[in-house]
């Protein structure tokens, strides 16, 4: 165990591709934590899928020594969707380490990271990365770094985490200026679970911070919020491999593994203390994150709907922060109901349930979540727009809003407001950081916001704008149900809330669209779209046409329109037999409506 004032614990915060991974991997190097052979680019990314898409989906910690002091470091994702493994990590931390791209400067991200880290009252250690790089500005993006955060601009230091320079010097500065942790060593144990996840070979292995006492192998602990008790099987450090300890001491950061199957039992911010002369009172939580964008999944084969609840309780043991019920579509039969914190975060676990537990689904277009008053005084909440009521008994719809800042070279400052006005935006501010960039800042519904709004951004400003957010509550909008109606029957998976005023204009393209995607049927199929018994829009599928009277050769005319008749009155009795068969792929094309 290491002196509580030779430990440093910190983490790694920057804006997306900053560097934050190649910079622990370089830290790595330096420490002697990894053998050269087996050293690879993103060594902490462990997923596949972390590695092929270049990002870092879940925050890890590794222990490691440098120069008589030990540092635990913890690499965290930086994209928005992920800001919550941040908010935790920062929990178990003294310090950071704020990365800045030295040739793109301050980013929406580096901001909202910073002022996360401002709140914990860590001690900030600002680098500017990739100064090997040739568009690298050093000078002009440190002043920047002082006018906008107040870190003195000589304070900040230089580094290129590809090529090396100047990472000794960066964690010569992290052992001098970020405080070592306070505790009591001799007082009951107090330890906060920030992360965990699921071994099937060992069960839950949770990453904790000992903030009071001593952690040892063997005793047996309580964990104060879900007042359960367990046994500690193994403690240890990740020094990045596994190291098991007799014990964690105070200020100290490892893993924690003791027999438990439901990670529901070792959330995230739990406090563990032993379970005979244990803490009366546990440290401060996290706040759990919300689910801010709702879609259904559902299994193309109606058989693998047991194998989808499997796969959905086993990937939540390993990310707690989405949510699944079941719920049934009279389209796609059997499915879940599923809240995720973003669109991204939506698209990872739907990757991941495919690729690791081998399923092919169909997801629903994404919605967020309505608060209803009906007129009978009753308060609902739906994530579901089938669910919402019919029009005549609502008498208020609110819908989440979110506080956005846009930081954009400022030549697109025009394009951004048209985009930001189009998806029924209100500004709240816009700054000067520098006479090159501006913030912007707006309120923006989140149901605009979370079906293209990022790839727009991105377009409109050549891929130089940034975007961050966080909810702000909600607020009442003029808002209707469009449903999509095949030959008389509203399909609920197409069923839709927008705003009165895009109302036509999604019927028109929803029923267009559709009308390529369904093949033909015996008879004419009308599809519509409706608001409550209002059709706004209307497409035909036109029916495939038998010649009944190739067989006829001259004579009377009343033989062929016999035989006409006859087709008529199969195809009229057939229709108001026939159900549309829609094929499951159909769905999906039609759900990517918006690209």
């Amino acid at each position: 165990m290491s002196e509580l004032s030779r430990i440093r614990n910190l983490s790694i915060i920057a804006h997306i591709d900053h560097g934050k991974s190649t910079l622990a991997d370089r830290i790595l190097e330096i420490c002697g934590a990894v053998d050269p052979r087996d050293m690879r680019a993103q060594y902490l990314d462990s997923m596949d899928l972390e590695r092929e898409r270049g990002i870092t989906i879940k925050l890890q910690s590794v222990h490691l020594e440098y120069r008589d002091h030990t540092i635990n470091l913890i690499d965290t994702p930086g994209h928005v969707d992920f800001g919550y493994e941040v908010s935790r990590s920062l929990a178990a931390c003294e310090g950071v380490i704020l990365v800045v791209d030295a040739s793109q400067g301050i980013e929406a991200q580096t901001l909202a990271n910073c002022y996360q880290a401002l709140e914990h009252d860590l001690e900030i250690v600002a680098a500017l990365n990739k100064i090997d790089l040739p568009a690298a500005d050093p000078d002009t993006y440190a002043s920047e770094i002082e006018q906008v955060l107040g870190i003195p601009a000589d304070e900040v230091l230089r580094i290129s985490a590809k090529t090396g320079e100047g990472v000794a010097e960066l964690l010569d500065a992290v052992v001098e200026r970020i405080p070592p942790p306070e505790g009591d060593p001799d007082g009951p144990l107090q330890a906060l679970i920030f992360d965990s996840h699921f071994d099937q070979y060992r069960g839950v292995v949770s990453s904790v911070r000992v903030v009071n006492g001593h952690l040892r192998t063997g005793s047996d602990l309580r964990f104060m919020q879900a007042g359960a008790t367990h046994e500690a099987l193994e403690v240890g450090v990740r020094t990045p491999n596994v190291t098991p300890l007799a014990a964690l001491g105070t200020g100290e950061v490892g893993y924690l593994i003791a027999g438990i199957k439901d990670v529901g039992e070792a959330r995230s911010g739990e406090t563990v203390t032993e379970a005979r002369r244990g803490a009366e009172v546990p440290l401060d939580g996290y706040r759990e994150p919300k689910p801010m964008v709702f879609c259904g999944l559902y299994p193309v084969e109606g058989d693998d709907f047991d194998a989808l609840r499997e796969a959905l309780e086993k990937l939540r043991l390993n990310d707690s922060s989405f949510s699944y019920e079941p719920e049934t579509s009279g389209a796609l039969g059997f499915g879940f109901r599923c809240g995720f914190l973003g669109l991204l975060h939506m698209e990872i676990v739907r990757e991941r349930l495919e690729r690791e537990f081998d399923l092919s689904l169909i997801a629903t277009a994404p919605s967020v979540e309505y608060e209803v008053r009906t007129t009978a005084g009753e308060e609902l909440v739906v994530d579901n727009p089938s669910e919402l009521p019919p029009a005549q008994s609502i008498e208020q719809v609110r819908e989440p809003y979110l506080k956005c800042s846009i930081i954009s070279p400022t030549e697109y400052v025009g394009t951004l407001m048209d985009l930001c006005q189009t998806r029924r935006g209100e500004m709240d501010g816009m700054d000067y950081i520098s006479p090159e960039r501006v913030d912007l800042r707006y309120r923006l519904p989140l149901a605009e916001v979370v079906i293209d709004f990022f790839d727009q951004l991105k377009s409109r400003t050549q891929g130089y704008a940034s975007l961050d957010y966080e909810p702000v509550g909600y607020q009442t909008g003029d808002l209707v149900r469009v449903d999509i109606l095949l030959n008389g029957e509203a399909v609920d998976a197409f069923c839709s809330i927008v705003h009165k005023d895009k109302a036509y204009d999604y019927g028109k393209r929803m029923t267009e669209k559709l009308r390529e995607i369904i093949p033909r049927q015996q008879f004419d199929i009308p599809i519509q779209a409706a608001i409550g018994s209002k059709i706004i829009s209307r497409e035909t599928i036109k029916a495939f046409r038998k010649d009944v009277t190739a067989k006829l050769y001259g004579g009377d005319v009343s033989r062929k329109r016999k035989l006409l008749e006859k087709q008529k009155a199969g195809k009229k009795r057939m229709k108001h037999l026939g159900r549309v068969e829609v094929p499951s792929d159909a769905f999906i094309r039609a759900l990517r409506l918006e690209d």
